[in-house]
């Protein structure tokens, strides 16, 4: 006789997805950089109907479950009360917050404003990024910034050296009783002096601070193509970067489009492009007086751009612009500014997202006059690109 199994709904059908998951899940809404997306008046719908799609995506939701949600079906019901339950876990465990009422007319419900990512979500998503990137890059990283000189330190990396007023006293014992005994000439007449003293030597670690500058002109999102949420997923990747392995560098972020401002890092999940042009020179300029206050060894900017500089700021802080062709007064000033940049001392690496012809003399040029490295890449290698010339520069010695 056959039989047959009854088994039960469960009342959570995503009960077993971990909050990381849901997370990742909505990494691309929650980062993503269009225009005009936060307009919705219904901010949690906005957010359901990405989650549907997400887990539609991962396998978690058929295809006509999300059919029926768009529809507004009278069965999709329960299913919206479900995805709300996830995002309430979100918000529960810190990941999202739920943000402020806008203002309303009289008689009128406030509109919330959306939800944004938390420094605990933002945190999560820069170690997800990290290990996605690091991959591609490989293992075996040293975690430290090697330069070519040598201090008394911790670790031996070479022979031991007399001390020296200001070394650390990290005494090498048996250097230091050898040099004794040599000095004094016989075994059994043993004296310890200052210049007796010897200290191990070790690889003197360097700091390094980095502005990463990225173009937010309209152009990263046109074309079919988002190029600027791979480059805040960059920056979330570098921000963990630094914070678990090299804690004593620094990291900036710099925007520029028709001007050019410092972002922390905290809000770079609500940072968005705009109909900008692209001022090349001026996002340079407010990168090199960021470094100018640093006293870290290691000086560099990492410039994320996909096309020519189409604006410069005047000395009366006018803008000029000009979006045919290249206007050899705006390369002229992005250049002068290139060459401040190198006087200074800070080295500039650049990431090039587009590979126009007429782009590629301009890129040339930069990179030979700052000195840096220059790469043509796309918006799915630019992650991989940054973080293995990154650490490469790590293993370098720097003069």
């Amino acid at each position: 006789m056959a039989r047959i199994q009854y088994q039960k709904r469960s009342a959570d059908p995503w009960a077993d997805l971990e909050l990381e998951d849901i997370l990742d899940l909505l990494s691309q809404y929650l980062l993503r950089s269009g225009l005009g997306f936060q307009d919705s008046e219904d901010r949690l719908e906005d957010l359901r109907r990405a989650l549907a799609q997400a887990l539609q995506q991962a396998g978690r939701l058929t295809l006509e479950d999300l059919e029926a949600l768009e529809r507004g079906a009278p069965g999709s019901a329960r299913l919206r009360e479900e995805l709300e339950r996830l995002v309430q876990r979100l918000v529960d465990n810190g990941f999202l917050s739920p943000g402020n009422p806008s203002p309303a007319p009289r008689g009128r419900q406030r509109i919330p404003q959306g939800y944004a990512l938390t420094q605990r979500g933002l945190d999560f998503l820069g170690v997800r990024s990290l290990r996605r990137l690091l991959g591609p890059v490989g293992r075996g990283l040293a975690g430290q910034h090697l330069t070519d000189r040598l201090d008394a330190g911790v670790e031996a990396g070479a022979p031991p050296k007399r001390y020296e007023f200001g070394d650390a006293l990290n005494l090498d014992a048996a250097a230091t009783l050898r040099a004794s005994l040599e000095r004094r000439g016989r075994p059994g007449d043993w004296e310890l002096e200052e210049q007796d003293l010897q200290v191990q030597q070790s690889d003197h670690l360097g700091r390094c601070a980095t502005v990463l500058l990225l173009d937010t002109s309209h152009s990263m999102i046109l074309y079919g193509e988002d190029r600027f949420t791979p480059a805040k997923q960059v920056a979330l990747a570098l921000t963990a970067l630094i914070r678990s392995i090299y804690p004593s560098d620094r990291l900036a972020l710099v925007l520029f489009h028709d001007r050019a401002e410092e972002l922390p890092l905290h809000r770079l999940a609500a940072a968005q492009v705009g109909p900008y042009h692209t001022n090349t020179m001026e996002g340079l300029r407010q990168a090199r007086l960021i470094l100018g206050r640093s006293r870290h060894e290691m000086r560099q900017i990492l410039l994320i751009t996909d096309g020519k500089p189409s604006a410069m700021t005047l000395p009366d802080g006018r803008i000029y612009k000009n979006s045919f062709g290249l206007d050899p007064a705006i390369l002229s000033a992005t250049f002068r500014e290139v060459m401040r940049c190198r006087r200074s001392g800070i080295a500039i690496h650049t990431f090039m997202l587009a590979r126009d012809p007429m782009l590629l003399g301009f890129v040339r040029r930069l990179a030979q006059l700052a000195r840096g490295k220059a790469y043509l890449t796309s918006a799915a290698d630019l992650g991989r690109a940054v973080l293995h010339d990154f650490l490469n520069r790590r293993s370098q010695t720097v003069h």
